[in-house]
């Protein structure tokens, strides 16, 4: 089996990195190969190792194809089934269990520049849209190429069903099962008085619908994930669930809603 490991920038992690290498390396029934960090074969499984922040930046450098497992040593281990203190357990468990394969939805994004440019991108978590200045956003937003609402506030957030329990549960919208392909769309401080009007509310759109922003501000900050900057000069961006899914290795037996009650109730 060829292994690839993306490691949170932190001693603790290496550590941890090096004792797994040594147990898997010990293996007398099964064969485990780590690749260099620039090698060009593909992995079969990534490791990452550290938080929610160094898997994003694991599914966006290896794609879609992989197996994924995560091993927290971060601040929050949303996709993380595994801790330090739990390497034995985990070598034991890739020797003798089957995984379970859970594949999570991704947002797919298609970014339209004013000069016809179109610019592909896709996030596990989310696409988060905000002013590149402190004024508001100002956006209409089309559903299924129909007109919906003319957004002013803070800003916009298009998240997958995994990616609800982050920015998107922080502006109250809802939290969904990453077995429903869907979107939500959710507002970040909307004006709303007696010149503008929005839903004020998160909308759960499903695999078929789409949602088109049209962007009416020069400039805008966008983050998909781990990646944000400045755009000049957009002029849509459309987004819809995406075509491909994450897929994940589950060893043990550990719920979604598990994860939600470890992260945010009783850790």
């Amino acid at each position: 089996m060829k292994i690839a490991t993306v490691l949170r920038n932190d001693d603790h992690t290496r550590q941890v990195d090096i004792r797994l290498r040594e147990k898997l390396a010990a293996s007398t029934s099964r064969s485990y190969r780590f690749l260099d960090a620039n090698s060009q074969e593909k992995p079969d499984m990534v490791l990452s190792i550290g938080g929610d922040g160094t898997m994003l930046e694991a599914v966006h450098q290896y794609g879609f194809e992989p197996h994924y497992i995560g091993i927290h040593t971060g601040h929050l281990g949303f996709y993380a089934d595994w801790h330090p203190d739990q390497l034995d357990e985990f070598a034991e468990a890739l020797e003798q269990v089957d995984p379970l394969i859970a594949e999570y939805p991704t947002v797919s994004c298609q970014i339209r520049t004013k000069d016809g440019q179109l610019l592909e991108k896709w996030a596990l978590n989310e696409l988060v849209i905000r002013n590149a200045s402190l004024s508001s956003l100002v956006v209409s937003v089309f559903i299924n190429e129909q007109e919906f609402e003319h957004f002013r506030g803070d800003g916009l957030i298009i998240s997958s069903p995994s990616g609800s329990t982050a920015y998107n549960k922080a502006v109250d919208g809802a939290l969904l099962h990453p077995s429903l392909e869907a979107i939500q769309l959710a507002e970040i401080a909307s004006i709303n008085n007696q010149s503008y009007r929005t839903i004020n509310s998160a909308l759960v759109l499903p695999k078929h619908h789409q949602v088109e922003l049209i962007i009416m501000n020069p400039e805008i900050m966008l983050g998909m994930d781990r990646e944000q900057g400045v755009w000049k000069n957009v002029d849509s961006i459309t987004c819809r669930v995406g075509p491909q899914k994450v897929k994940f290795a589950r060893y043990k037996r550990l719920t979604f809603w598990d994860r939600v009650r470890k992260a945010f109730i009783h850790g």
